[in-house]
């Protein structure tokens, strides 16, 4: 890893881990029928779970991933992108989504992240969307890994039949600027809100 993007990295976990800390306080006071513990094992981070949380009523465990707009400070998005499939040394891989490895549950989606100083973070949103239940939804509309990759990609934003562009969502494809080629679904808060598969938390 060059120096550059060890520095990269290093930034973004000490912007993660300020973050954080603005989040358990979110999760003490909205959570009140859950118990809640942070994980910092990478390993256990990397199959999709940053948080457990535990039903206080019958012990039930649930794994969350925390999804944050870091590159979107003081600025308030009406969507949220979520990883379909990437390149890894040239070979596809499926993103975050869509891979059976992720033991994920639930998406905590971090959004209108505001900051009055440099990684000192004073408010956010949390939309917890249901992973099982989006998936489900994609696959009603005749939506899944397959059908997204199959189709002519073309470099940024791409409107597909089976979403409304407007009021639901569409696909962007970065193929030129990124080593990785992500393609990724950006939907509307509001559309997953409307439909019953997230629900915000504060």
């Amino acid at each position: 890893m060059s120096r550059e993007l060890k520095s990269h990295f290093k930034s973004d976990l000490e912007k993660e881990q300020k973050l954080s800390a603005l989040l358990d306080s979110y999760y003490k006071k909205h959570l009140k029928h859950y118990g809640f513990k942070r994980v910092y094992d990478i390993e256990r981070q990397r199959s999709g779970a940053d948080v457990i949380l535990k039903r206080k009523s019958n012990g039930k465990v649930y794994f969350v991933d925390e999804k944050a707009q870091l590159d979107y400070i003081n600025d308030d998005l009406p969507t949220f992108a979520f990883e379909l499939s990437y390149l890894k040394k040239g070979v596809l891989k499926k993103g975050w989504l869509y891979d059976t490895s992720k033991k994920t549950e639930f998406y905590a989606l971090i959004t209108a992240i505001y900051s009055d100083a440099p990684g000192l973070y004073t408010s956010c949103k949390i939309t917890m969307v249901n992973r099982k239940k989006l998936i489900a939804l994609l696959a009603s509309r005749k939506l899944n890994s397959e059908s997204f990759e199959s189709r002519d990609l073309k470099q940024g934003r791409i409107i597909i039949p089976e979403l409304n562009s407007r009021t639901e969502g569409y696909v962007y494809f970065t193929k030129l600027k990124k080593a990785e080629k992500p393609l990724n679904l950006i939907l509307k808060l509001d559309f997953l809100l409307e439909k019953g598969i997230a629900k915000r938390l504060i």
